[in-house]
């Protein structure tokens, strides 16, 4: 591993710790990452699946890139396809052997409804994907990862175009029951847990589609006989 890498994961375990420590002040603030208030409040595809969320979170970043150039770094998330674009010294101390992709994946390019998109080896969290549209939006639905039987969260991916390139919209929605193990396991370790790593993912994928447009549209450039 690069020294910038594990520095990066440092960062990201220190990252960690204080939001699970400090929660309950900065969740108000990380349950919206980057969003505005109409991007917090309005339906979006894929809400459907969890109609009554005990915890919502609806995170944004702009990037510099197409909506075209972002899609394909989402189609091939996941175990033994892309990775996550995450800490992935974090992930791997867990157990998740997950390998971050730089490089577009034709061979994971290939994504339909019903399929399964693994955060691990099998028996770790898994999602299935209910509906796709191409530069569009990706929603998945967790499955219990011994039955693979659908479950109460939802994460939705929407790519939307802008005047500087495109917006992704994260949200993720999980309804729990209020026992003493669900409360622990979801509000206190889960969700800021879940915060530091898909604010690094969506970080991740920023920077790959930007600099895979840059590259190609440098390309595209030097085609371009000079007049």
């Amino acid at each position: 591993m690069h020294p910038e890498d594990v520095l990066d994961n440092a960062a990201g375990a220190l990252g960690i710790a204080a939001t699970v420590a400090l929660s309950p002040l900065l969740r108000p603030i990380y349950a919206r990452w980057g969003a505005t208030d109409d991007e917090v409040v309005e339906a979006l595809p894929g809400d459907a699946i969890v109609e009554h969320p005990t915890l919502q979170s609806t995170r944004a970043i702009d990037i510099a890139a197409t909506p075209a150039d972002v899609y394909p770094w989402l189609v091939q998330l996941g175990y033994g396809r892309g990775g996550l674009y995450s800490y992935e010294g974090l992930e791997n101390l867990v157990g998740c052997g997950i390998v971050n992709a730089d490089a577009i994946l034709p061979e994971h390019q290939h994504l339909a409804p019903g399929d399964l998109v693994r955060m691990g080896p099998p028996g770790f969290p898994c999602f299935r994907v209910v509906e796709l549209v191409p530069s569009g939006h990706l929603i998945l639905q967790a499955c219990d990862p011994k039955t693979e039987q659908p479950g109460a969260m939802s994460w939705q991916f929407l790519v939307r175009p802008t005047a500087g390139g495109c917006r992704l919209i994260v949200r993720g929605r999980t309804h729990f029951t209020d026992s003493a193990a669900d409360v622990l396991t979801w509000r206190v370790f889960t969700d800021p847990i879940w915060f530091v790593m898909e604010r690094r993912m969506m970080i991740g994928i920023r920077d790959r589609a930007e600099r895979r447009s840059e590259r190609v549209g440098l390309a595209a450039h030097d085609l371009v006989p000079l007049a």
